[in-house]
């Protein structure tokens, strides 16, 4: 059984726990991702928005060949607790035909054309720590950014210039005209 995990952001520079049988592949589902959730260290993270715009999702194979172990794994990997796994990670499985989270309808396409058995992703809430499934606007993320103590903006500053150069979010194009944070040399 071939269960791939898909990665947008920090998942994909460090892996940490998460096992992996195959390095990142670039050709993923094009999905709404955004710079639209506030960590628990202040960075502005990247996940799943309906209405965002589309940028094109890498993806990996897992060493789990059980979909409920693969969603441990990338729970594991997330800091996401066992009772929230049903709903902070995403999944498709081509035996059941189950998904669960954003964008599932459109993965579940894709993952077909790759004769995938299933996929798992992230499926986190947007929004600020203090308003979480509220829609940060662009001013309210930089604003935020500025406002970091200095150890806590270089974090950010570096999760945004790591982020894939694929991965073109309206938010991505602003932080770097804004606050000069382009992509560094040779990330994914």
């Amino acid at each position: 059984m071939q269960i791939a995990c898909l990665g947008w952001g920090s998942l994909i520079w460090n892996q940490d726990n998460l096992p992996l049988s195959s390095g990142w592949n670039s050709d993923g589902p094009n999905l709404p991702i955004e710079f639209a959730r506030e960590s628990a260290d202040g960075r502005m993270t990247l996940v799943l928005l309906d209405d965002a715009k589309q940028s094109t999702a890498l993806w990996a194979i897992l060493s789990a060949t059980d979909i409920e172990i693969a969603k441990a794994d990338l729970a594991k990997r997330e800091g996401v607790s066992e009772n929230n796994i049903k709903y902070s990670i995403g999944y498709w499985e081509s035996n059941s035909g189950m998904s669960h989270g954003t964008c599932s309808e459109e993965i579940s396409r894709w993952a077909l054309e790759k004769e995938l058995d299933g996929v798992v992703w992230t499926n986190l809430k947007y929004g600020f720590q203090s308003a979480r499934g509220k829609l940060p606007t662009l001013a309210g993320v930089i604003e935020h950014l500025n406002g970091l103590s200095p150890e806590k903006k270089c974090v950010a500053e570096e999760y945004v210039r790591k982020t894939p150069v694929q991965v073109r979010t309206e938010f991505r194009n602003e932080l770097e005209n804004k606050l000069g944070w382009l992509p560094v040399n040779g990330n994914a």
